[in-house]
């Protein structure tokens, strides 16, 4: 299985002390990122400021929290482009195969892709080369559940594919100056999606950081660095709500003592 590696974007204070995934985890000391204000009318205005509503600045992080602070860092801050035009038609045919990303073209619809990754003990249908998963169990990091999937019309539903970085979000904040492909590349790339409880995933809809963040308090840093980390390999933007709420949860997110 291919694995590619996201595009950091990110300040190099940090790079000494994330590299590696073998690395000591160190506590490490960042500034505060500087945001964009958004004015009234959901514009942006030129020039950089401070943030509008003030972040508490982390003292200490984990190596994986630095990194996707100073990825977010280096995010632009914008107000959301208008929704005009958009589709699920605008990311292409849903769960496709035929995509540029980890797992594309190797035989197996998307859906399919991610629940043999996030479900264990899975009961794939027969004759479908491995692909197809009939059964299986998900423990569910937005809840924090044990979920049991049934293949069904009545019961597949119970779990849902989400993805992390909404379509109608990215659409919104970059997105539409995507090519056709990239966009279709990034509604099947893994690294945004991941099996949940349906429920929560429908109660999530389109929303962001600053709208709505995961039930289960525990995996709000993973959830985090997640959105930055795709927002960052496909060159969307925050808003300044968002990046702010971003800001405060990676706050939460510091080493261990």
């Amino acid at each position: 299985m291919r694995r590619r590696r996201l595009a950091l974007g990110a300040s190099v204070v940090v790079i000494a002390a994330v590299a590696g995934c073998t690395a000591p985890r160190e506590s490490i000391t960042l500034t505060s990122p500087r945001t964009t204000a958004v004015n009234d009318t959901g514009s942006s205005p030129a020039t950089s400021s401070p943030s509008v509503k003030a972040t508490a600045v982390p003292r200490t992080f984990s190596p994986d929290a630095a990194l996707a602070w100073s990825q977010l860092q280096a995010l632009p801050v914008k107000g959301r482009a208008p929704k005009t035009d958009y589709s699920r038609a605008q990311f292409g045919q849903a769960w496709s195969d035929d995509v540029n990303v980890d797992d594309g073209h190797n035989g197996c619809d998307t859906r399919n892709d991610i629940l043999r990754r996030d479900l264990i003990d899975i009961i794939v249908k027969p004759g479908t080369r491995g692909c197809v998963v009939l059964s299986g169990t998900l423990h569910d990091p937005y809840t924090g559940k044990t979920l049991g999937f049934s293949r069904g019309a009545a019961t597949s539903p119970a779990v849902q594919i989400d993805h992390v970085v909404a379509l109608s979000d990215a659409w919104q904040k970059g997105a539409q100056q995507l090519n056709p492909q990239q966009r279709v590349d990034f509604a099947n790339d893994p690294r945004n999606l991941q099996a949940t409880d349906g429920p929560t995933n429908q109660k999530k809809s389109a929303g962001d950081a600053a709208t709505w963040l995961p039930p289960n308090r525990a995996y709000r840093c993973t959830y985090a660095s997640r959105q930055i980390a795709v927002k960052t390999a496909y060159h969307l933007w925050v808003t300044s709500a968002e990046r702010d709420a971003l800001a405060r949860i990676l706050g939460s997110c510091s080493a261990s003592p």
